[in-house]
């Protein structure tokens, strides 16, 4: 029996932490990538997506069909352009990102991925627990109480964590067959979704500015593949090298394009004659009241079952980057540590704050700026072609080539700083218009009320690392670079 099959077997539990992945454990093939981003995208939540481009945008449905298209699609290419890095280096993003940043320098970017995955699961497993909470509700008519908010929280979380804790391999094979089991259930509600649409308002609508359809491509970019940009080496790392790029990219883009155009393009539909779903504060229960009462229980199983794919990957994802932190414990206690938060944050989300759901939704839309800035840097230098030593990714101390001045690489460390300031000006964080958490001083420009501060953030960091990153170059183009020889246990610690 060969190491890999101890290490990534379906059904047993995952045992590689973030270590680069040797040779001779890689396989698959480039369609995982389709399976995986399709099933994280599957969920009918897509649908306020849409909505919010009729709403609020004033586009058509021919306009938001090809916002759909640009921004969804284009936004998972470059997902998986970025998972290319971990066919290459063969560990998760962040750790990766340590030859990038320096072994000190990468800490800032890797604890912002960190707590901006950790808060986003937060806010989904709060959604998918009310989502449970009114199914329970549709079939046996209990209403919603202390313990029952408890055990609808436990129930989500366990399903995360069975997934998440086992890794990989069982991630892997769920994520095709929940494409198929939630994807037929989606097209069921899709369907009688579909019938409920005006469709006099919606082949009579005008069509909105150009500027909106920028604004919108922007925003659907936002919204969906951005936020998994700095996840995609994690599921890419255990493909063989002789994958082609072309495959991993094209697998990726339309692993998620094919569900998100779908339903943001129906959410776009359905907002044509009703706005409501647009300004939701329960999309759940939004998208629920468009239905017939018997389609009820389909709806709340493919909503819990959507937000469900999506979790489980971030979570895993969230164990390895707690991991690239320092944390010095196993894989499947990392995921353990992370849905024990997940949990705290559901109770206090569902049965203690009043208010504060919107608020921090807000504040984990600001920490998508200095993300946008790690994209921007990560790109250029991939693009120069960047290689990776196994054992100096995981050498934390002066020794590694990867330790730069003082654990920092100044010229990368720098262009993060200075395009996170860059972006902040155009960026601004409220939960209404009375209620403004930070305004830049360009908020109010095209660019900032569109949006696109995370657009300027990362153009900047890609600029300003180009024009910089070469002092203290290191591709590791040395003859360890991308070798199999994996570092010892005392370095892994």
């Amino acid at each position: 029996m060969t190491v890999s099959k101890t290490n990534d077997r379906v059904g047993t539990v995952e045992t590689r932490g973030i270590e680069p992945v040797p040779d001779s454990e890689r396989h698959g093939r480039a369609s995982q990538m389709f399976w995986t981003w399709f099933a994280a995208n599957i969920s009918i939540l897509g649908l306020p997506l849409g909505a919010t481009l009729v709403a609020f945008r004033g586009l058509n449905i021919w306009q938001a069909i090809l916002v759909a298209v640009l921004g969804s699609v284009g936004s998972f290419a470059l997902v998986g352009v970025l998972s290319l890095a971990g066919k290459k280096g063969g560990a998760p993003a962040l750790t990766l990102s340590r030859a990038v940043f320096g072994q000190r320098g990468n800490a800032g970017p890797t604890l912002i991925s960190w707590l901006s995955r950790v808060g986003w699961e937060t806010i989904t497993t709060t959604t998918a627990a009310y989502a449970l909470l009114a199914l329970l509700n549709h079939l046996f008519g209990v209403g919603q109480s202390t313990v029952l908010t408890l055990v609808c929280l436990l129930v989500f979380i366990a399903c995360t964590l069975l997934i998440s804790g086992l890794g990989h391999a069982t991630i892997m094979w769920i994520n095709k067959w929940a494409t198929v089991v939630f994807g037929v259930l989606n097209l069921v509600v899709i369907g009688f979704l579909v019938s409920t649409v005006d469709w006099d308002k919606v082949l009579n609508a005008g069509a909105g500015p150009t500027s909106a359809v920028i604004g919108g491509i922007g925003f659907i970019a936002a919204g969906t593949g951005i936020g998994w940009a700095n996840a995609g080496a994690d599921y890419a790392r255990y493909l063989p090298r002789s994958v082609p790029a072309g495959r991993l990219v094209t697998a990726s883009a339309f692993g998620a394009g094919i569900p998100l155009v779908v339903l943001v393009s129906l959410g776009s539909l359905l907002s044509a004659g009703d706005s409501t779903l647009a300004s939701a504060a329960d999309p759940v229960a939004a998208i629920n009241s468009l239905l017939p009462s018997w389609m009820a229980v389909p709806y709340l199983v493919a909503a819990f079952g959507g937000l469900l794919m999506s979790n489980h990957l971030s979570t895993y994802s969230a164990g390895l980057t707690m991991i690239t932190l320092g944390v010095r414990v196993p894989r499947p206690l990392a995921v353990g540590i992370d849905v024990l938060l997940m949990f705290l944050g559901g109770i206090y989300f569902m049965l203690v704050a009043g208010d504060f759901y919107g608020p921090f939704s807000t504040f984990l839309t600001l920490l998508a700026v200095p993300i946008s800035a790690w994209i921007g840097i990560v790109l250029v230098d991939s693009a120069r072609g960047r290689r990776y030593d196994p054992a100096a990714l995981m050498d934390r101390t002066r020794s590694s080539r990867y330790w730069y001045t003082a654990g920092f690489r100044l010229p990368a460390v720098a262009a993060w700083a200075l395009a996170i300031v860059a972006g902040l000006l155009f960026t601004e964080a409220s939960t209404s218009a009375d209620d403004v958490w930070f305004s830049g001083p360009f908020a109010d420009t095209w660019l900032g009320t569109n949006g696109l501060g995370w657009a300027i953030t990362m153009a900047v960091a890609a600029v300003l690392y180009a024009l910089g990153g070469r002092t203290g170059r290191d591709t590791s183009a040395g003859p360890s670079a991308d070798s199999s020889p994996q570092p010892t246990q005392e370095a892994l610690r």
